[in-house]
């Protein structure tokens, strides 16, 4: 039977491989349970079809035996990517239609509460020993062959759906409160702030929904947990979690009245996403994915309508070294632009294993750490720890979609109450729009005081209009449809809008997207700063 059914998938593999496959794609190690096998098969075919060679290997038996075969398949030198197919049992070996993970010890997260062992797929990656992952390895994590045809037909439709629209340039930032003391959250918050308003480019459209009432960037804190799930729904290239977390719910709310928590294993069923997104969780346990009860990052995966891939923590994580890999990654997102998820991860573990970083942020962050952190001798022990806590739930292959460029042409300043004219140059035909934007993190309006927390449901609702218009930074905005290379638009420059500003471009064309900013100086005095 084991037999028929490894050649099963094969011949389909085969069967829809085209004579001009490009011999240039790497390898994938694919490591398959027999049960699983007929329902990855439309997977094998759409990598097949791109021109990737998948070589199937056999689950059985420990995660020291599977990672003697995953190198024993890499030592050919072309291979790239492992993926793993099907759970794992509570003792970290194989159920019935699963692949173990190994449980190394662990030896600093421990100390801050964390159990003895870490459940991590990493090793499987790590050709040489030197706990650095060498390979882009991900879990398609599922208990049945129904459960995976789930995460295939997701995956894939992921990948070939059109759909170029605001969502693609859309970051959602979902934030909890700290709690580890007034020092180190202010320069959590500092940190988080610096992540928001300088590594993401200007062309980004960025929400940001926090859990503390006085901000102006929470909504009403009755329906914070509904707008989590709005915010998810809504559809964004990345979701982001940064708070606390455990493996079957996010941090509770702790406002007064309030003990919700922000999301949990009971909303993944009212997920419906139309437009995935990847899912990022800095937080603690919420990847747990050797625990018998499927942790948070695994139900979200087999919802229809969650997140397309999630990456997070297996067990207690540090806010350093998150901080360190949530900057890594939105590095090579958005600078390096690696073609696939895993190999987007892959390249973060790298630069987080490294002690000698000249990453100006990154150092920032290391010197902050070494001053605050109750870590402060062990940072490099903290980062390397966290190669193996976080692990990629999901499929490393996932292609990601980029932008093109769009070059902008328009004056250094204006003066409010005119019209500017915006010159742009697109590489993509299809529906403009042009925008003049606030620097990220500044609001154009006063924000209310928030001393007591409001008892009225009239008070409580009016913070909805307050974080609708604090996350939009927008001062203007029209849309044109243009053809590729240059156009011009005029954009009229509302009264109220002042200082240090910027143009954005998103292109929404049939078959792709463009993405351009350009800073401008608009007469008068700057707006007002809010910390986010």
């Amino acid at each position: 039977m084991h037999a028929a059914l490894i050649a099963l998938a094969f011949a389909v593999v085969s069967a829809d491989k085209p004579a001009d496959t490009p011999a240039s794609k790497p390898a994938a190690i694919v490591v398959c349970p027999d049960a699983l096998r007929p329902a990855l098969a439309p997977w094998l075919a759409h990598r097949q079809r791109q021109g990737y060679t998948l070589r199937l290997v056999s689950a059985e038996g420990t995660a020291e035996q599977v990672r003697q075969r995953i190198r024993q398949e890499a030592s050919r030198g072309d291979a790239r990517f492992v993926v793993l197919v099907g759970d794992v049992a509570a003792d970290g070996q194989s159920g019935a239609a699963g692949v173990p993970t190994f449980l190394p010890e662990a030896k600093i997260n421990v100390r801050f509460g964390g159990q003895k062992d870490i459940a991590a797929d990493n090793p499987f990656a790590d050709l040489d020993d030197d706990q650095v992952p060498d390979l882009a390895v991900g879990r398609l994590s599922a208990d049945t062959p129904e459960e995976l045809s789930r995460v295939v037909a997701k995956t894939l439709a992921y990948e070939r759906s059109g759909g170029f629209g605001p969502w693609r340039r859309r970051l959602n930032f979902v934030i909890g409160l700290g709690r580890f003391g007034p020092i180190l959250d202010a320069a959590l918050d500092g940190a988080t702030r610096h992540l928001l308003t300088t590594a993401i480019p200007d062309g980004y459209d960025v929400s940001v929904t926090l859990a503390n009432w006085q901000s102006p960037y929470c909504p009403n804190p009755r329906q914070f947990r509904q707008t989590t799930l709005d915010r998810l729904n809504e559809g964004a290239a990345f979701w982001v979690y940064v708070g606390h977390g455990s493996v079957l719910r996010l941090d509770r709310l702790n406002m007064p009245g309030l003990r919700d928590p922000i999301f949990a294993v009971a909303d993944v069923d009212r997920l419906a996403a139309r437009r995935l997104p990847i899912a990022l969780f800095l937080a603690c346990n919420t990847g747990a994915f050797d625990r018998p009860d499927d942790c948070l990052a695994e139900r979200m995966l087999r919802q229809p309508g969650g997140p397309v891939a999630v990456v997070a923590g297996s067990r207690v994580t540090m806010p350093y070294a998150m901080a360190v890999l949530g900057l890594e990654m939105m590095d090579q997102y958005f600078r390096r632009e690696p073609e696939t998820l895993g190999e987007l991860l892959l390249a973060a573990k790298k630069e987080l294993a490294r002690a000698d970083s000249t990453h100006p942020t990154r150092r920032m962050f290391d010197s902050i750490a070494s001053l605050l952190s109750p870590n402060a001798a062990r940072l490099n022990e903290e980062r390397r720890e966290h190669l193996l806590l976080f692990n990629l739930i999901g499929d490393p292959m996932l292609r990601l979609a980029r932008p093109a460029a769009v070059r902008i042409e328009a004056p250094a300043s204006i003066e409010p109450g005119g019209e500017l004219t915006v010159s742009i140059d697109s590489p993509v035909a299809g529906r403009a729009t042009v925008e003049l934007a606030r620097p990220r993190g500044e609001l154009g309006f006063a924000p209310p005081v928030r001393s007591e927390f409001p008892a009225s449901d009239d008070a409580l609702a009016a913070y909805e209009d307050v974080y609708r218009r604090a996350n939009d930074g927008r001062y203007a905005a029209v849309q044109r449809d243009i053809s590729t290379g240059k156009s011009q638009i005029n954009l009229p420059i509302p009264s109220d809008a002042r200082g240090k500003c910027h143009i954005r471009v998103h292109v929404e064309g049939p078959r792709g997207f463009a993405l351009g900013s350009a800073p401008i100086a608009v007469g008068g005095k700057p707006g007002t700063d809010e910390r986010l």
